[in-house]
């Protein structure tokens, strides 16, 4: 029987199951629970370079176990008011566990995901240097990747605290290009490193050619821009043979491979340095 907050007529009220009321609320603080006791675990997704396939860095994705994505584990924790405080763990968690890898690891960039509450949170840059300063991670091996929802507050601010970041070493990359209408002013203004194409403009470059004729704009103007180019989503041959091409620094894709935890990383690099070689 489903209740959905209205009495069964004839039903006292002390009797009534609060099935949909207290779910939620159950939810929210067993996602407390596991973000104060630090259980979200943290997978990483290899970008590949499309010619030798080497591996140059990851992008770190959270993982929590009942939950199918990193998107929709942050959706629950924004309608929990979890959000930023998750991200603040993924992030931690993946600068630490960078800061120690060896062997074939040893060296990879890493990618961490910042929320608009992120960007927009005052002394952010502050914050964030001082996690990659206390782990001894080398900043310049580390990227912050933004979507354009993050920079649809206050701009001039955000371009302030990604400047910041970039004098200090951080890589600043544009995440999802071609799904939003403003990122071509994004591109003039803001201070980018590395685009990265998103995987709903890729999906269609092997058979149709309007597509094809848009993304090798795009490759063409980050080229022109100086801007390193990441291509996400793909997942066939074709694919990666026009974005080898067209000159494409690296992919990402369960052509290459999907998120992997740290064994399956390492072992994953290694085989890539070793067909690399």
């Amino acid at each position: 029987m489903f209740w959905w907050g209205k009495a069964q007529i004839g039903q006292r009220a002390s009797d009534r199951p609060q099935v949909l009321v207290e779910e939620p609320r159950r939810r929210d603080q067993l996602l407390e629970a596991v973000i104060s006791h630090q259980r979200i675990a943290v997978a990483y997704q290899p970008q590949i370079d499309p010619v030798s396939g080497a591996v140059a860095g990851v992008e770190a994705l959270a993982r929590w176990d009942g939950v199918d994505s990193a998107d929709q584990l942050f959706a629950r924790a924004a309608r929990s008011g979890l959000s930023e405080r998750l991200s603040r763990l993924v992030q931690r968690k993946a600068l630490r566990a960078a800061s120690s890898w060896e062997g074939p690891l040893k060296g990879l960039r890493i990618s961490i995901n910042l929320l608009p509450e992120d960007l927009a949170r005052e002394r952010f840059d502050h914050w964030l240097l001082g996690e990659i300063d206390a782990c001894g991670i080398d900043p310049r091996r580390v990227t912050v990747e933004i979507t354009e929802s993050a920079l649809l507050g206050d701009v001039e601010a955000a371009g302030r605290r990604l400047s910041r970041l970039r004098e200090a070493g951080v890589k600043v990359a544009l995440d999802d290009f071609g799904t939003g209408y403003a990122s071509l002013a994004y591109l003039a203004s803001l201070p980018l490193d590395i685009l990265k194409i998103d995987r709903g403009l890729i999906a269609g470059i092997a058979t149709g050619e309007r597509v094809r004729t848009v993304v090798r704009a795009i490759v063409r103007l980050a080229r022109e821009l100086g801007l390193t180019i990441v291509v996400e989503g793909v997942e066939s041959t074709v694919q990666l043979a026009l974005l080898a091409e067209w000159g494409c620094d690296f992919y990402q894709g369960f052509l290459g491979a999907g998120a992997l935890d740290e064994p399956e990383l390492a072992r994953f690099v290694a085989v890539s340095m070793a067909k690399a070689a």
